[in-house]
This record gives C-alpha cells, structure tokens and sequence, in this order.
C-alpha cells in the first residue's frame, strides 16, 4: 500500500495509541495527537509525530492541523477523531456547565476539526473521517447522562454527515465500541470532582454503594465482555482500508447484543434491562 496519511486525535494511551502504534506498522504515515504537551513529547520519544491539540482549544485545533499539512504538502487522506472523557453522575446532580464542558471536548471540537479537515478532502476528492462513538452512543446507562449525551449527538450529525457527503469522494464511518480497555474511567475523576456534588445529593447512598467504588477502586480484572483497545484497530483498518467501508463498526460483545435488543425490546423492557447494571 502507498503511504497514506492519518491524523488521530488521543493518542496519550488506550484506543488512540493502540490504532496510532497498529496504523503505522502498517506503513500508515501517523500524526499522533495529544492534549497534553509532555504526551506529545513522550510520542514524539517513540518516533510519531505528534501535534498537540485540545478540542477545548479552537487554536490547538486550527495549529495542530496546520503542523500536519506543513509535513505533508497539503494533504490529508485521514482524521480519525477519538479523544473524549466522561463525567459520571446523575442527570439530576450534573450542573449544566458541567455538560456545556463535556460537549466542548467530546462534540464541538470534534466538529470543529472535521469542519476544517473537508476542505482539504474536498480538493483532493478522496478521504475518510472516521468517529470514535460508543454502544453509549444509542442506548444509555445510569450516571453516564453526560458522556451518552454527547455520543447520541455525535451519532445524529455523524449520520447527517454521511448522507450528504454521498455526493463527494469523502467517506463518514462511525465505530462504536462497548468496554475496551482504557484509562477513561479514571480520567473522568478529576471531571466528577469538580462538577457532581454528590454529598449533597439525594442519591448519596447509591454514590457510596455504586459509582464511588467503580471509579476509585482498582479493577483487579478486566470488566465482563472487556477487549483491549487492539480490537478498535482492527476494526479502523477495514473502515480506513477497504474500498466500500460500512457506515458504522461495532466493537465489543455488547455493543451487539444492545443493537438487537433495541430493535426488538420494548423501551421500558430495555430501560429494565439496562437498570440491572
């Protein structure tokens, strides 16, 4: 295959390394983006180029595209957005700054960058702009309002996207995996911290009992129907490679499983289903 060129947003640890250390195995030329600084020079030890951008930061965004067509004459053959975080709590708890906050990192900067990325894929008359979704993306689980929020509108523009770049040589893939390992969960602290008062919260007791022990506890082993973020990569391969890619990509046990008990459950079967935990 000729060098073909990708840029992936999140590439710190979990799915975004594990695709951007895959990809260029494959002979993928990859620019491995991270919102930190010090992750962009520990990527940059290990021989990736690595720009750095923040959805949070329409600049990083804007310079960190320009650090990539600087390096490749113009053009881009990938984007493959992927970065995001979660802030756990419930609805009632979630201030709505705290969701203005998340969708800035996991919605509007993920427009922002693709909005700038068409234009060069327009010119060329060819890409392929893949998103990170979730199973969280069409179905929702209790004390991830914020994080499931911000994946069903990804999925509706992502959607959108797709039909109307029919018309153009540019491809709109969605993937949408269920739990794979990463650090989210623990990133998500910091997040959880500083948004959800959950002391002063009538569900206090199901904090304490639930939630807190999920995201402070060390996991001893991986969650049931767990698979590491290589299995992402295996499933970005087809959607970057392969002539006709699918809309959408699942990964994971249950992102299966809930796709089908969607279509034939009930809501208020599915909705007791899924409260089980």
């Amino acid at each position: 295959m000729a060098e073909k060129t990708i840029l992936i947003t999140g590439c710190s640890s979990g799915i975004g390394y594990a695709c951007a250390e895959g990809l260029r195995d494959r002979g993928w030329r990859v620019f491995a983006s991270c919102r930190l600084a010090e992750d962009c020079e520990r990527l940059r030890d290990m021989g990736f180029n690595a720009p750095r951008i923040d959805y949070t930061d329409p600049a990083s965004i804007s310079s960190g595209l320009a650090t990539v067509l600087s390096e490749t004459g113009g053009t881009i053959d990938a984007l493959f957005n992927n970065g995001a975080h979660g802030t756990p709590g419930a609805v009632e708890d979630l201030p709505t700054d705290a969701l203005r906050a998340i969708f800035e990192a996991n919605f509007f900067g993920w427009h922002d960058l693709t909005r700038q990325v068409i234009p060069i894929m327009r010119k060329q008359g060819q890409g392929r702009i893949i998103q990170c979704s979730s199973v969280l993306g069409f179905v929702t689980m209790p004390w991830r309002g914020a994080y499931s929020s911000t994946k069903f509108a990804l999925e509706g523009l992502t959607d959108t996207m797709r039909i109307e770049m029919r018309d153009t040589g540019i491809h709109i893939v969605l993937i949408e995996p269920g739990p794979v390992t990463s650090k989210i969960r623990k990133n998500s602290i910091p997040h959880f911290e500083r948004w959800i008062d959950w002391r002063a919260s009538p569900r206090q007791p199901q904090y304490e009992a639930k939630l807190l022990k999920r995201l402070y506890e060390t996991k001893e082993k991986p969650d049931r129907f767990e698979l590491p973020p290589q299995a992402v990569l295996e499933k970005l391969i087809h959607a970057l490679e392969s002539p006709k890619p699918r809309p959408r990509y699942f990964v994971t046990t249950p992102t299966y499983i809930m796709s089908a008990l969607r279509r034939l459950l009930p809501t208020r079967a599915l909705d007791a289903i899924i409260a089980l935990g």
